[in-house]
């Protein structure tokens, strides 16, 4: 640890009706890993967009001082000419362009606007040994999964000169391993290279193994920072620092009370919309009980969310087989719009790709699953959609000062909270939850978790995908574990532990149990 290489004095950046962020200061040490925690909406990607020159100087007041010089970054090139580099939650990699090509957008290694191919792919196969990744620089990036994406984007950064490196929730989509791997990294660059990075995330156990110092965020407001060498860094502590007071239970307690089967699904089979002879789902069967949440485990790729969008109306994949039972009926559904008419909900993982229109209001994304609930005569009912928006805006806690808010302009939490009320306006019976709380904090978490237990309290059946195990064991009455497309185990909550569930994928992965 040496010299500070960043203060940010006093920063206040105003978003029409809200003040984002309120006279906010951090202190960063060079080469440290400095974490900044929050709940959603407190600031945190709000003050890195500044940082950056996302949000260029004029927009904001207060200053930056980097390597001590007062910075005043026009747009995001200013910044990176100066060894700041972000990595955004939605990665900024094209799907049909190699590693390499996305390595070298916008900083192409060429002579008289002619790239010189081989110095490009030289290059970086040279930064993507640093980071750990072994692909060829000419794969495609829709080719490798999201653990690998990151070190893409790792390794993107290490190509600009990188002596300050951003990450915004870098391991929202990751697996428990390749989180691990990817913090390694982070470590050994500090130890190695010198860099500094910063790194948002809700995943408190995930600060707790790689930051020197936490900067806490509530309500736009810096609160306080915690030093490794000084202070207790445990997740209890944190969320105290997070939410301003005590949180004893992660889980809000729920008294189980399971009706009949609502749905079943059996022999369930689906492959690979584009590499068709590809099986993703396996013949799986499960059902879901009215009162009940079903958890499914397993690591990413595993098949689960295939599984989920496939039963959704055959939103995914091609040669689908297998039959459907809603409540002891055969159920025949061959679009989304049959499925969502059947009581069917699906709660996609990616809320900004597929869940919710950005560039809308808060009042049309939840109301757009089932327009025929607030038209009559096929003419909408704009003054029934801003009430009923508004009923389901408090009822799910967003904050936002209107119902007419551009979701766009929400922090994640409230995103989420938003799309979740897009499918309970839809009144579905059952409800499929794709990874409902990623990149969600604690506080939202609590929330979302109490809104699934008035769901199954009033009779839905919830079925839950989710990546993070605490999650699955704290919410589910019984859990299914898949890997590779197939189901391999299926236990009641109560009796399974991570040890359990992560035994039963290790032990199929090498061909002991399963077939």
């Amino acid at each position: 640890m040496g010299n500070t290489i960043l203060k940010m004095n006093s920063i206040t950046k105003v978003f029409p009706g809200v003040k984002a962020l309120d006279r906010v200061n951090i202190e960063v040490i060079e080469g440290e890993i400095h974490a900044i925690c929050g709940e959603n909406g407190a600031g945190k990607s709000t003050l890195m967009n500044v940082l950056s020159g996302i949000y260029p100087y004029g927009t904001y007041e207060g200053d930056i001082v980097y390597q001590g010089q007062t910075c005043r970054f026009k747009n995001i090139k200013d910044s990176e000419r100066q060894g700041i580099v972000i990595i955004h939650q939605e990665l900024a990699l094209v799907p049909y362009l190699s590693i390499a090509e996305n390595m070298f957008l916008g900083n192409e290694q060429a002579k008289r606007g002619v790239i010189n191919w081989d110095v490009t792919n030289k290059k970086a196969a040279e930064f993507m040994s640093v980071v750990g990744l072994h692909e060829n620089p000419s794969t495609l990036i829709k080719d490798i999964g999201m653990g690998k994406q990151q070190l893409v984007e790792i390794a993107k950064a290490l190509a600009k000169d990188v002596k300050l490196l951003i990450l915004d929730e870098p391991t929202s989509s990751l697996n428990e391993s390749d989180s691990k791997n990817l913090l390694d990294l982070l470590i050994r660059f500090k130890k190695e290279k010198g860099i500094t990075s910063i790194i948002i995330s809700h995943k408190l156990n995930e600060i707790s193994y790689c930051a020197d110092k936490i900067t806490i965020i509530r309500d736009g407001q810096s609160i306080e920072t915690l030093d490794k060498s000084k202070d207790e860094l445990s997740e209890a502590r944190i969320i105290r620092g997070m939410v301003g007071r005590e949180m004893t239970n992660r889980f809000p307690p729920r008294e189980p009370k399971i009706g009949d089967v609502a749905l079943e699904v059996k022999d369930w089979t689906a492959y690979h919309p584009v590499y068709t002879d590809r099986k993703v789902v396996d013949n799986v069967s499960i059902n879901i009980r009215k009162g009940e949440v079903v958890g499914i485990a397993g690591l990413v790729g595993a098949g689960r969310t295939e599984l989920a969008m496939s039963v959704f109306g055959r939103a995914y994949g091609t040669k689908i087989s297998g039959e459907l039972y809603k409540d002891g009926k055969p159920l025949h559904l061959r679009s989304i719009s049959q499925a969502i008419d059947a009581g069917l909900a699906y709660v996609t993982e990616d809320r900004k790709g597929d869940g919710l229109i950005l560039s809308d209001s808060i009042k049309h994304n939840m109301t757009m699953a089932r327009p025929a609930f607030i038209s009559s005569r096929g003419v909408l009912d704009q003054d029934l959609e801003t009430k009923r928006a508004k009923i389901l805006r408090e009822q799910l806690g967003v904050k936002a000062p209107t119902v007419e808010q551009l979701v766009g302009n929400l922090s994640g939490g409230n995103q989420q909270k938003v799309l979740v009320g897009k499918w309970i306006f839809a009144q579905p019976d059952i409800l499929l939850l794709d990874e409902p709380t990623r990149g969600v904090d604690v506080g939202a978490k609590y929330e979302i978790y109490q809104i699934i237990n008035q769901l199954v309290a009033e009779g839905k059946a919830v079925l839950m995908i989710s990546s993070e195990l605490p999650e699955l064991l704290g919410m589910c009455d019984r859990i299914y574990v898949m890997n590779e497309g197939r189901l391999i185990a299926e236990m009641p909550a109560k009796e399974a532990s991570q040890e359990i569930i992560m035994g039963h994928i290790m032990q199929d992965s090498k061909g002991e149990i399963g077939t």
